[in-house]
């Protein structure tokens, strides 16, 4: 395997752009990731990066029950791993590349191995066809506002062959659609479960809500906890240099919601293990947090956006500052007074303040985000219950500083109530998704697996 890991590397960093993404602060929106996630401009036209040689594509590294899995196969599937979720390879990275590369094969092999047996003994095939496959990627062609033909020119451009692609999708929709028709039909939604998620909304009406996107590795399947964890760390440095959050959750997160690139939605809090619950009562909207080991994996959280729960007031700000320690002397008060009081007469509401702040020395802007009015800070409170939305504030006085204060919007909180309809389809889809997990892992469990 070491000999493997040497010869992918080079294949991979033949196969991707060496240019450095641009650093951030919040991983950016991202296309649907199953598409290239950072194709250059032109890729459709660019040489097809060099082909593995052929003794690569004989040599066989993984063999799952009879099936074969090569060295070939493994670049290939790294190659497509690190164009769709955008990362940069590296001498850190690429192991964990090659070992998901490696999981992922060997997870599909068992997949299509257990739908051809299930197909012969119901005498029906349940494979999904090239016509399914090419309207799959016609759909995720049209997601990126670009056409089939030129998705795969760019795959191709950077190394990744149209069947390794095929292949991906083919094991997917196989395998979702082999899930639903077998137990979708026979899985019921109890009026109790609805009434008791009801009861457990109304519950925790009154507690903050999260939009968030999830990556979850999954401790088993990478061969353990301490594993997981260095796995984690490895995609969060990517997603800092700006691979798309959605694109990473796509290919590497072992969530349901890895379908929908990691989109979990709104989520109150109980809805998740307490170990990430604790991590976003700290996080700020536009935040990615560390990695959250939970007793099965480890989480990746990004945070979208955040709310206040129940009947309350609540308010989204954004924030000029000039900080300022609580035994600053009068004059270095009436100097950083001065210059906000110039400034806020600049200040059109959240929509230029950090282009004036921008513009003034001293002074760093930042989005609050929303809260509950009742659960701000004593001297922002009473400033901010008496500014409607679009008002800033004269400057305002806190042992960490001066400050203007932005009221971006203000609304009467609490959350739309989910419908009975809304519930019954969640619960469906944590059904279908445990019952999926439950039947790889036993496949897994019974399989002869063997690395050389």
């Amino acid at each position: 395997m070491r000999g493997l890991l040497t010869l992918a590397a080079t294949m991979a960093f033949v196969a991707v752009s060496s240019a450095p993404a641009p650093a951030q602060d919040a991983p950016p929106a991202a296309p649907v990731a199953a598409a290239p996630a950072s194709a250059p401009a032109g890729a459709a036209d660019a040489p097809a990066a060099p082909r593995a040689p052929q003794g690569l594509s004989e040599s066989v590294v993984v063999t799952v029950n009879d099936d074969l899995i090569s060295t070939y196969d493994i670049v290939q599937r790294m190659r497509l791993l690190i164009v769709t979720a955008g990362i940069q390879p590296n001498d850190q990275n690429l192991p964990e590349i090659q070992r998901e590369a490696i999981r992922s094969l060997v997870d599909e092999h068992l997949q299509l191995q257990e739908l051809r047996a299930q197909g012969k003994t119901q005498k029906f095939d349940l494979i999904a066809s090239d016509q399914e496959v090419d309207d799959e990627i016609a759909q995720i062609a049209r997601s990126n506002n670009t056409s089939a033909t030129q998705l795969l020119a760019q795959l191709a451009a950077q190394g990744v062959g149209a069947q390794t692609f095929r292949d991906q999708l083919r094991a997917e929709i196989s395998w979702r659609g082999w899930i639903r028709g077998r137990y979708g039909q026979r899985l019921a939604i109890g009026d109790d479960q609805i009434k008791a998620f009801q009861k457990r909304l109304e519950a925790e009406a009154g507690k903050p809500q999260y939009q968030i996107g999830e990556v979850f590795i999954d401790a088993s399947r990478a061969g353990g906890q301490a594993a997981a964890n260095q796995g984690a760390e490895q995609l969060i440095s990517q997603l800092q240099k700006g691979a798309p959050f959605a694109a990473v959750a796509r290919q590497f997160s072992n969530s349901p919601s890895a379908a929908n690139g990691g989109d979990v939605g709104w989520i109150s809090t109980g809805e998740m293990p307490p170990e990430v619950d604790r991590v976003l009562e700290n996080l700020r909207p536009g935040q990615l947090s560390p990695p959250i080991p939970v007793k099965d994996g480890v989480y990746i959280v990004f945070l979208k956006d955040r709310r206040a729960g129940g009947s309350s007031t609540v308010v989204r700000l954004k924030q000029a500052a000039i900080a300022l320690s609580k035994t600053a002397t009068p004059e270095e008060v009436a100097a950083a007074q001065a210059t906000l009081t110039a400034m806020q007469p600049k200040v059109q509401g959240c929509d230029n303040l950090e282009a004036v702040a921008a513009k003034t020395p001293g002074v760093v802007a930042g989005d609050l985000g929303e809260a509950d009015t009742k659960d701000l800070a004593p001297a922002f409170k009473g400033v901010v219950e008496t500014l409607r939305a679009g008002q800033v504030s004269q400057p305002v006085r806190t042992d960490a500083g001066l400050h203007l204060i932005a009221v971006c919007d203000k609304h009467a909180g609490g959350a739309e109530q989910m419908t009975k309809e809304q519930i019954e389809d969640r619960l469906y889809g944590q059904e279908l998704s445990m019952i999926a997990k439950r039947q790889l892992r036993d496949l897994r469990n019974s399989a002869t697996i063997e690395t050389r």
